[in-house]
């Protein structure tokens, strides 16, 4: 019987699961500013997730991703800063971000706007139309910044819309290919205007003419991508002395028909129990950097929410844990207030949503 893939000479638990819906209570989330609409452009260079004020009856909680990748710039950290805001919940991602031909290229992936979906998060899928040469390498641009006019317009649309986020994200991946088509057009003034040479438009169209066709092929793509990105982050790990379970994938399906690929940094089976770990490790602070755990409690908010746990054809109890290592050791009487404040609230949003905090 099959429980695991063998992934460079290591056996790597491959974990299926399903969700059936989310229920969290978020309390680590930071104070958001509020601000007015007129204001979005400057404050979207400033700020990663804030209160919009549009019209002074209606408000959103907004937040951004730099880049279409999920693994870059903390992008899960800045949506759960939104997560307790009880009004409509918003985040803003580009549809693929070039960073010019010595930097990287990430398109959005289906299942990054699913996960969205299924947190209630309204996606408004954007593209960036500005940026300035880098002072470091020859081809590479930084300092993107968004089309503001199309994101005020999808605003404004969101404002009268009724259905949930699961309808409007759905819609707007149907016309994911005009975003991209814009967002291809834009590199190339960009790239025109500062002289810096982009990515390979040819490849870059192949993909455009992949997303223009329809909807169930990009989701296919993006799958796959996401299964081989899964594969390659399996075997990334965190340093090995704070580590004691084996590592794994973790597949999950939702009645959305969602599917998520994702890593766990530790996976113990105990009986009938399965510990899902997600470490996060810091080698000189004495815990781990804000952001780092509020990307871990975003794991949580689908660990604590999994049905039909399985490995093989076992099923098991899951059983969701955050560990937080420290290089020397976790010492706690070494936190100053801020930091015992986290650790605090951190215990107090592991016990509201049935999760575990170690701390090493």
């Amino acid at each position: 019987m099959k429980y695991g893939i063998l992934l460079m000479s290591k056996e790597i638990l491959d974990i299926s699961a399903k969700i059936t819906g989310i229920s969290y209570k978020p309390l680590l989330c930071s104070d958001l500013e509020e601000y007015e609409l007129n204001a979005l452009g400057d404050i979207l260079r400033r700020k990663a997730a804030f209160i919009l004020n549009v019209d002074g009856r209606n408000k959103i909680a907004m937040s951004w991703w730099r880049s279409a990748k999920r693994t870059r710039s903390y992008p899960y950290a800045r949506v759960y800063n939104t997560m307790s805001f009880s009004g409509k919940k918003v985040t803003i991602i580009p549809v693929f971000k070039d960073e010019g031909l010595d930097g990287d290229r990430d398109f959005l992936q289906w299942d990054t706007v699913s996960l969205m979906s299924l947190l209630g998060v309204y996606v408004i899928i954007s593209y960036y139309v500005e940026a300035d040469i880098s002072g470091r390498y020859r081809n590479k641009i930084t300092n993107q910044h968004f089309d503001i006019e199309q994101i005020m317009n999808e605003i404004n649309k969101l404002l009268s819309y009724q259905s949930d986020a699961l309808h409007w994200n759905s819609e707007k991946i149907e016309k994911i290919g005009e975003i991209a088509e814009k967002a291809l057009l834009s590199y190339q003034l960009i790239s025109d205007n500062t002289g810096i040479q982009m990515h390979s438009v040819e490849s870059a169209n192949k993909k455009v003419y992949e997303l223009l066709k329809d909807k169930d092929s990009f989701m296919s793509s993006s799958r796959r991508l996401a299964r081989q990105a899964q594969n390659r982050e399996s075997v990334t790990v965190q340093p090995k002395e704070f580590l004691s379970g084996d590592k794994a994938i973790l597949t999950i399906k939702n009645y959305l028909g969602g599917y998520y690929y994702l890593t766990v940094d530790e996976a113990e089976v105990r009986d009938n129990v399965i510990n899902l770990i997600e470490a996060k490790h810091t080698s000189k602070g004495k815990i781990p950097s804000t952001d780092d755990i509020k990307d871990g409690l975003m794991k949580m908010h689908l660990f604590t929410n999994l049905k039909e746990v399985r490995v093989g054809n076992n099923e098991y109890q899951p059983n969701p844990i955050l560990k937080l290592s420290v290089a020397g050791g976790f010492l706690p009487n070494k936190l100053n207030t801020k930091q015992a404040n986290i650790c605090r609230l951190l215990d107090e949003e592991a016990n509201t949503n049935g999760f575990k905090i170690i701390y090493v």
